[in-house]
């Protein structure tokens, strides 16, 4: 399954609650990737531009698609980031595919 990095910030009114009432969001947000056939790897609050980090496996675009507009119709997560994650050996694949096709590429606004 594709790996898919998510950040994001939280809204004002959830870091109010979550601050009047401290919760552990690992177990909604590994429930909702679950939901579409995906698996949680990692959750990081974090320090700086973003308030949050996933590391999640998913199935498809779509379903990771579902799973961040349904978090943000909540309202409480903003500003969400995601990132398709490749392997070192999935990336070298990459690069290998890349080299073949290289050749046969005209770039634009190069005569032929």
């Amino acid at each position: 399954m594709p790996t898919y990095i998510c950040q994001g910030r939280y809204s004002r009114e959830a870091i109010q609650g979550m601050i009047k009432s401290p919760e552990d969001r690992t177990e909604a947000v590994s429930k909702l990737a679950e939901s579409v056939g995906g698996k949680l790897l990692s959750y990081y609050v974090t320090f700086g531009e973003m308030d949050f980090l996933l590391i999640v496996e998913g199935p498809n675009e779509q379903a990771m698609a579902a799973t961040v507009l349904a978090a943000a119709a909540g309202g409480g997560v903003t500003d969400l980031r995601t990132t398709v994650a490749m392997t070192a050996a999935e990336a070298k694949e990459a690069f290998k595919k890349a080299g073949e096709l290289a050749g046969s590429f005209r770039a634009a606004g190069q005569a032929r």
